[in-house]
């Protein structure tokens, strides 16, 4: 990252973040030349948007940047690709966190995939480190969430489960971690029925990837991610507008794995177990059917009432492992239903958790990071959706209501009683272009996840 940020740099030109508020202060003490320039270009403040002023030799002496407030991370966002190259410096007072998230946005900015296309210029301009940024945080995050970013976009083709294993196996060796996996019919013989039951029909093996690092003393933070690499449908086939983006069903197994990376790279004294059950959920004769009925590893027998509703099958066999350790807290991500999205959108993932405790430690941090959540219900009375006739559950309700909360319930009967638990359903992607978050694959959550985890484990 030596190119987008600067550890000194003189001649760096300063980048004033305003609001429309204090964009009118300071004009009021602006000289006569940047006051016209200001108004003959129309500048004023809107979100994203940046003003190039410049001196009497036509270089830029200071660049006005746009936010929704004087504390809107994403200010800088755009900055680097819109200003291409040079150096510049953050004028404003900025407090740690502060200055840590707008360095953040910034790196992000520069972010660009194009493992397919080496046409697209990666010019982008750098910062001098702001004064009170934490430099690691910041670089964890923006290496974390690039990390996240190019899994996701990348295509099944090139991403099925032996590459996202390959890649935690990087990841893995890169701290010191252990990883290990099971694979193809060995998921039976150690009890893994239900990843293996949901990947069997691909040309590439299931797998269970486990990971772990840390002191065996320390308290267990055990991380489950849903990595379905491609998801047809199986034979409750999706639509073509259904399956066009299914590429990014593997995004909770991403998420969870850019979050290892904050976790190790702080050093946060904990035992970390990352679990990824990576499939590919296909069509073929040996294609788990409807009203199949499915033994999980924890024992309960699950009727398979859609086979497009596999996440949550791959995800109750880690789940189940992950709690009988009684670890101290379980998170999971999964690009689990539409209904999260039909109810809260593509940028507010919802959040389900049955410890309220964690849950309001969650939702601080992830408000306070600018990295939003919203809590949803594990409403106990809608668990009856979910029964079978021939078997302990369904893995659908019966019905097209409640779709989130139902998919949570059905991941709640695999985690024992007294461990904290929340599970995070997401979208991982970007509908369109914003400042610092291009449209494509995108890290949710795990920045306002690793500020409750610093304050939980690390007392800061």
């Amino acid at each position: 990252m030596t190119d987008i940020f600067l550890a000194d740099a003189p001649d760096a030109v300063p980048v004033l973040i305003v609001d429309k508020e204090s964009l009118q202060g300071w004009l009021e003490s602006a000289d006569p030349a940047s006051r016209n320039w200001v108004a003959v270009n129309g500048f004023e403040a809107e979100a994203g948007s940046a003003l190039v002023l410049p001196g009497p030799d036509g270089k830029a002496v200071r660049v006005l940047a746009g936010a929704d407030s004087p504390g809107d991370m994403w200010a800088c966002g755009s900055l680097p690709r819109r200003l291409k190259n040079g150096a510049f410096r953050i004028e404003n007072d900025l407090d740690a966190a502060e200055a840590t998230r707008a360095a953040t946005a910034w790196g992000l900015g520069c972010y660009a995939f194009d493992a397919y296309s080496g046409s697209r210029s990666r010019n982008h301009a750098s910062l001098l480190w702001p004064a009170n940024a934490d430099r690691d945080a910041a670089q964890a995050a923006v290496e974390a969430q690039a990390m996240v970013r190019d899994l996701i976009n990348t295509p099944a083709n090139d991403m099925g489960p032996e590459r996202l294993e390959a890649a935690v196996r990087e990841l893995g060796n890169r701290h010191g971690a252990h990883v290990s996996s099971i694979v193809g019919d060995d998921l039976l013989a150690q009890n893994y029925p239900t990843v293996h039951a949901v990947g069997r029909a691909a040309a590439v093996a299931p797998r269970l990837i486990d990971l772990v690092w840390g002191d065996e003393g320390g308290p267990k933070l055990t991380l489950v991610g849903k990595g379905v690499c491609f998801d047809s449908g199986g034979l409750d086939l999706k639509p073509p507008a259904g399956m066009r983006l299914m590429k990014k069903d593997m995004g909770g197994a991403a998420n969870m794995l850019g979050l290892a990376h904050t976790v190790m790279s702080a050093a946060l004294p904990v035992r970390l177990r990352l679990m990824i059950p990576a499939v590919e959920n296909s069509v073929s004769g040996n294609a788990m059917r409807p009203m199949d009925v499915i033994r999980t590893r924890k024992g309960l027998t699950v009727e398979i009432g859609n086979t497009d509703a596999e996440g949550r099958l791959i995800l109750c066999d880690a789940l189940a492992e992950a709690s009988g350790e009684s670890p101290d807290l379980i998170l999971d991500c999964a690009t689990l239903t539409g209904a999260a999205r039909t109810a809260l959108g593509a940028d507010l993932p919802a959040l389900f958790c049955n410890d309220d405790a964690a849950a309001a430690a969650l939702l601080e941090s992830c408000e306070a990071e600018q990295d939003p959540v919203w809590r949803m219900p594990l409403f106990q009375p809608y668990r009856k959706m979910l029964s079978s006739d021939v078997a302990d559950m369904n893995n659908v309700s019966d019905g097209p209501l409640a779709g989130a909360i139902t998919a949570a319930l059905f991941l709640e009967r695999f985690i024992e009683p007294g461990v904290p638990w929340a599970h995070v359903d997401m979208m991982a992607w970007n509908r369109e272009n914003r400042p610092g978050r291009p449209r494509g694959g995108e890290a949710q959550f795990i920045r306002g996840a690793m500020a409750m985890l610093r304050r939980r484990y690390a007392g800061r």
